[in-house]
């Protein structure tokens, strides 16, 4: 409390009269003191804000290219400039201080000076203590700015926490678009010096920043800024195809680099909706996809929507996809948490009726081998999308009649492990698989896989509701079932196991 009463009377007479400016080292040594407790220095952070949050709005700081602290003392420059000049050293010696204090064991201590720091930043901007170049040039403090940036960008912490504290202030269209330049300049540092070793805590911390940016989508939507200048409209900061330059730089340099697996799943979970849409050219993002799809795996079913935007909107050819699509086929899609999505493009990659009868036939058949080892919930959503398939290509329905077909399973003519749809001999095959599914122990399965029995309807089935059908909903759904009275044979128990003539009918008696 002493302390606290101490800085404020330090700060008063700071700001009270430049006879004492030297003691404003008292307030800066707290404030780099790295043996300081916390509250101390929480303290000494408060009053660098106020006093050079005041020191900008009166303009008692150096505006220009900063000379040396040794040059200033020169005859040329006057007692005023010589004191702001010194000032304008001081307020830099504080922001270094914040910076550092970013990376502080408490939270607290961070908040305050990320928030202090992004204060300075508007500040500067309302008073900048650069000259513009020209008339009408920018005067954005890009450089403080730069220092925030860095510092919710650790290379060996996970700053989540922090980076979200950071996000209200990317609702200004300013600052997110000096944000994006920064993080762009920022990768290109970081990741040079690392010969494309993945950094887990930094390419992290990276995603955190930029992934929930919320890019406007017309020009009209940009009016949110924190400081504007009387040529406003005439900058690049105001036109919206700047931003989606700078966004689409930034992302691209990001990608560049190799990703962790995790952070790889992550990209593209949201690649198709909040970075495509607002890129310049979203093509250039076909190499990243192509070798996403690549990989193989989970990676490879998030890869899909991505190039399903390209091939869709924008003409993107892509060599034996419906080959590579057939691969991903595998146990684990019934399984894995991107089930619904993957089915859904699935869905629209099969719905065309110009397909080749043999390669629908080739999914057909994978899926229901699949399907046999796949949970109820899983089935219940991939019958009515197999039958949808027979819906959409009739000349597939002769692998559901076909009376002179291989009498035991093992003359399947169909070829499971054959990579390429055109080789594995599906239409040759039938679905006795869809058979086997109509003795299910859920009945409900057994009851799905029954409607093949019978010719089927021309419309479609909506499966969009059976996309995310969970074991729970099952599950939850059986339990509120309303048992009905069903009348039973009933045979009287007699002996120990209930069997007729059973000796221990002799010894036993359950009365």
């Amino acid at each position: 409390m002493a302390r606290s009463a101490a800085l404020a009377a330090c700060l008063e007479a700071v700001l009270g009269s430049r006879s004492n400016a030297n003691r404003v080292f008292e307030i800066l040594e707290l404030l780099a003191g790295r043996e300081e407790e916390e509250e101390e220095v929480l303290c000494a952070g408060r009053a660098c804000s106020r006093l050079f949050g005041a020191l900008l709005e009166r303009r008692e700081l150096f505006v220009g290219q900063l000379p040396a602290e040794e040059a200033s003392l020169a005859d040329s420059y006057s007692a005023e400039d010589k004191y702001k000049i010194w000032m304008r050293h001081r307020y830099n010696d504080c922001v270094g201080c914040l910076a550092e204090l970013m990376g502080h064991d408490a939270f607290q201590v961070k908040e305050l000076s990320l928030c202090t720091l992004m204060k300075f930043v508007e500040l500067e901007a309302q008073y900048p203590l650069i000259k513009a170049e020209w008339k009408g040039s920018l005067t954005f403090p890009r450089e403080l700015l730069k220092v925030v940036v860095d510092g919710l960008l650790p290379l060996n912490e996970d700053a989540s926490l922090l980076i979200s504290r950071f996000q209200e202030y990317m609702e200004y269209d300013d600052i997110r678009y000096f944000v994006i330049k920064a993080v762009t300049e920022s990768i290109g540092q970081v990741m040079q010096k690392t010969k494309e070793r993945p950094l887990p805590f930094y390419q992290q911390n990276v995603f955190s920043l930029i992934s929930p940016i919320n890019m406007p989508n017309k020009e009209s939507d940009m009016v949110k800024f924190m400081v504007k200048q009387d040529n406003w409209e005439e900058l690049k900061v105001s036109k919206l195809q700047a931003h989606k330059q700078a966004f689409e730089k930034m992302w691209l340099s990001f990608l560049k680099h190799k990703l962790p697996t995790g952070l790889y799943k992550k990209v593209l979970v949201i690649l198709h909706d909040s970075i495509l849409p607002y890129m310049n050219e979203p093509t250039l993002m076909i190499d990243f996809l192509t070798v996403a799809y690549g990989i193989g795996g989970a990676i490879s079913l998030l890869a899909l929507n991505g190039l399903f935007i390209l091939i869709h909107q924008h003409n993107l050819e892509y060599p034996d996809f419906y080959k590579k699509l057939y691969s991903l086929l595998d146990p684990s899609i019934y399984h894995v948490k991107y089930r619904a999505r993957f089915f859904h493009l699935v869905d629209l990659f099969l719905s065309s009726s110009h397909l080749p009868a043999y390669l629908v036939a080739a999914f057909i058949k994978r899926l229901s081998r699949l399907a046999l080892t796949a949970p109820p919930e899983a089935l219940l959503m991939v019958i009515p999308f197999i039958c949808n398939l027979f819906r959409r290509h009739p000349a597939c329905k002769v692998l559901v009649h076909r009376p002179n077909g291989p009498e035991d399973m093992s003359e399947d003519p169909y070829i499971m492990e054959e990579e390429d749809p055109s080789e594995s001999r599906a239409l040759e095959s039938s679905l006795w698989e869809i058979q086997a599914l109509q003795n299910h122990y859920h009945p409900d399965v057994a009851k799905a896989a029954a409607i093949l029995n019978q010719s089927l309807s021309e419309i479609e089935d909506d499966i969009s509701g059976l996309l995310e059908l969970s074991a729970y909903e099952l599950f939850d759904k059986e339990v509120k079932k309303k048992a009905v009275d069903v009348p039973l044979e009933f045979e009287q128990v007699q002996g120990l196991f209930g069997k007729k003539n059973d000796i221990f009918a002799e010894h036993f008696t359950l009365d």
